[in-house]
Formats: C-alpha cells, structure tokens, sequence
C-alpha cells in the first residue's frame, strides 16, 4: 500500500498541453524549476531570451520601475533618430488609424530600445501595464525589462511576437507584443516597430502587420539615406511597384551595389549586407549607363535579371550633397561648384569618354565606314555628349541642333 502510494506520488506529469496558456505554463516549469529546455513548448527565440536574461536578472517576480531616460538621453535619442522618426510618421499615423477602434498601442524605439514614438491611448485604465511602460524615453531593451518582442528584435535583428507568460517577468504576463526590425542602407539595426496590447490577445495577425509596416518605413529610410545614387525599383509584376513587396537597390556612383532591400535580395538570391561587394553588371546583369538610361523613362520596362528572371524595373537618379554622379561614373567625382553650370531640365548621362575638345570635323572624319546615316548620327550624338559629360544643352549647341531634337535623337537610339 505504502508502495502503491509512493508510485502515485510520483507519477508522470501531463506530457501534452491543448491551449497556448498551458504550453507556456509547462515551459516555465521546465526552464525554471527543472533546469530543462522547454523545445517545442515555446518558440527558440523565446527560450534564447530567458538565457540570456537570466543571467542579469535571476527573480522573474521581480518589480520593474520603468524609470524614463533623462532628459539630455532623450534629446540625444530623438536627434539622433531624427531619419527614422521622418521617414515612420506616415506609417505610424496610418497604423494608428488603422488600430483605432483595438486597445492595441503603436510603438516605435531606437536600435538600444529607448521608446521614440507611443500611441497616446484613451484606454489606459484598463492596461495599467503599457500605461506605465508605454512612454517615450523608457528603456524596454531585454537587459531593462526582460523578455519581449522588441527586446528580442533589437537583440536579435528577427521579427517575433512575445504572448503573455513568455514575457520574462511575472509583471509583463498580460501583455502581448509583436514587433519587426528596421535596418538602414548599412544593414544595422536603425529602429524596432512594436505592436502591443494587454489584457487580451491580439484579433488579428499582429506580426503579419507590424512586418509589413516595418518593411514600408524601412524602404522609406533606406531612400532616404541614400544620398548621390541611383534607387532601383523592381519586381516579377508591375503592379507591385510602389507597394512593400517592391524590390529596391541603391547603386552607387562606382557602379556597386550600395544596399538591397530584403524583397530585393531574395529577387536575385544574395544577402543584403553582401550587396556592396558586388557591381551591379554581375549582380543585375545590367551596367550603370544603361541603368541611367532607364532613368529618363517615368513607366517601368521589362528588363532581365543576370539569374536570367524577369522583372519590371524603374530608375530614379538622387543627387546629393553637390556630387556630380556623371563624373562619379567616369571615376573623378567632382563637387557642383568645379562644373559648368547646367539648365534646368538638362539629363543626367554618364560620361562615356574623357573630357575633350569637340571638334565636329574630326568626329565626321572618324565615322566608320559602312555605316548607315542613322548610325553615323546616334555615334556623333553619343560622341559629343561625351565630350560634353552627359551636359544636353552644351551638346545640343555644339551640334546646332535643339535640346528637344537631341533628346528625339536619344530615344530613337534607345528604341533602335
């Protein structure tokens, strides 16, 4: 009997959990009373969390204060996130008027987890949690506050949502969060977008939208970081341009590839931060004279990809802090005020040959024989731009012809 009752004492615990709620609560007891690893209870990127937060904060009862910065750290962080906090408002707005009639709180912090951006929420009453904890200026990076889904993003660069008792602190247990990683043009981590609610789980798929929000202002930051390049916008159906499935790429005036965004480098198959150390003939399959060409036309074209995929593709030349990109091209980079002034209007062409004298004779003279009169006239075109570096209005004077006839003359050779 004694026996008997000793085996009952001991008998196996429930192996199998039928709600989110008791797979957590089997996961905690196993991480942290028995020492085991909870796979398969909860995802690895909650369970890498609780190890690395452990080791800084061993009482998960613990209570948190979640102090603000100081003022001078505040103003330090939203000066220097300054480019974020522009290129997210549009979508931080929308996704407030979007989540307005939820409980949900919009949140955005910097790449150390100071909190940039709050929805200011009417509900606070009923989340006295995010009321205390949603705020700019706190700090909610894991090493503060433990785990969740913006502190695993800004430790791990991966999007994750973080559900009730997967919060590290027993304080945190009703609330629930997604969040997505932002990066800049150099591949770092520039800012998390958070979607957090409490009291109740999410009625639709947080992470679905808060990734698609994050991908919107990330290709807004990226653009906008981009200063003297050529933007690259492209993908397998026109009618995803403009969208956040578009892919882009920042090609710069030495004809690498600056930055890809993640839709782009899955579209010719190579990691963004591998972007730089290629050019963009063998990454696109197409060279920066050609590219620029693109430029001149406003409609997408159907181009090819060097992987030999089909894309549609459209150009936007950026010019910045007085570089010159035609001369960049050519391998001199020269700052606005070494050049000739251009007219308004006036294309933006690389430079295919050095700068020379142009002299009208010597390039008839130097026209290959067995040319047709229409060839003859796109090399002489070609010839004297160059000569000029791409500057229209020059080459146009030096042919006696109108910038508009020129311009004619370009798109029939682009069209031949």
């Amino acid at each position: 009997m004694t026996h008997a009752l000793r085996s009952g004492a001991h008998a196996p615990r429930q192996l199998f959990a039928t709600t989110p709620a008791q797979r957590v609560a089997m996961a905690r007891q196993q991480f942290f009373e028995e020492g085991q690893r909870p796979s398969g209870l909860v995802g690895e990127a909650v369970i890498q969390s609780w190890m690395r937060c452990r080791r800084t904060h061993a009482d998960t009862r613990h209570p948190l204060a979640f102090d603000p910065v100081t003022p001078s750290r505040l103003h330090s962080a939203l000066g220097r996130n300054r480019e974020l906090l522009l290129a997210a408002q549009p979508d931080l707005q929308a996704m407030e008027a979007a989540l307005a009639g939820t409980d949900c709180r919009v949140l955005l912090t910097d790449c150390d987890g100071v909190m940039l951006h709050v929805t200011h929420h009417p509900m606070a009453p009923r989340q006295p949690v995010l009321h205390r904890t949603a705020r700019v200026g706190v700090n909610i990076a894991e090493h503060v506050v433990g785990t969740t889904a913006p502190g695993i993003v800004a430790s791990t660069g991966q999007a994750c949502t973080v559900s009730g008792a997967e919060h590290y602190f027993d304080l945190l247990h009703e609330v629930h969060c997604a969040a997505a990683p932002i990066r800049d043009v150099h591949g770092r981590l520039a800012g998390v977008l958070d979607l957090s609610v409490e009291g109740q789980r999410f009625g639709f798929d947080a992470g679905s939208m808060v990734g698609l929000y994050a991908t919107t202002i990330e290709n807004r930051l990226l653009q906008a970081q981009s200063g003297a390049q050529l933007i690259l916008r492209f993908q397998a159906s026109p009618a995803l341009l403009g969208t956040p499935l578009e892919a882009l790429a920042g090609i710069a005036a030495d004809g690498t590839v600056a930055w890809l965004n993640d839709a782009g480098a899955r579209l010719i198959g190579r990691l963004p931060a591998q972007a730089g150390e290629r050019r963009v003939d063998e990454l696109l399959g197409h060279d920066l004279p050609s590219l620029l060409r693109l430029g001149r036309r406003e409609a997408a074209q159907p181009m090819r990809l060097a992987s030999g995929l089909g894309v549609w593709m459209q150009a936007r030349l950026r010019a910045a802090d007085g570089i010159d990109f035609r001369h960049a091209v050519a391998g001199t980079p020269v700052r606005t005020a070494d050049r000739d002034e251009r007219p308004h209007g006036s294309c933006t062409l690389p430079a295919c040959a050095p700068a020379a004298a142009v002299n009208d004779a010597a390039l008839a003279a130097a026209r290959p024989a067995g040319q047709t009169l229409r060839q003859q006239e796109q090399m002489l075109v070609q010839q004297t731009l160059a000569a000029h570096h791409g500057n229209v209005s020059r080459a146009a004077r030096a042919l006696g012809v109108s910038r508009g006839t020129l311009y004619r003359r370009l798109r029939d050779g682009d069209d031949a």
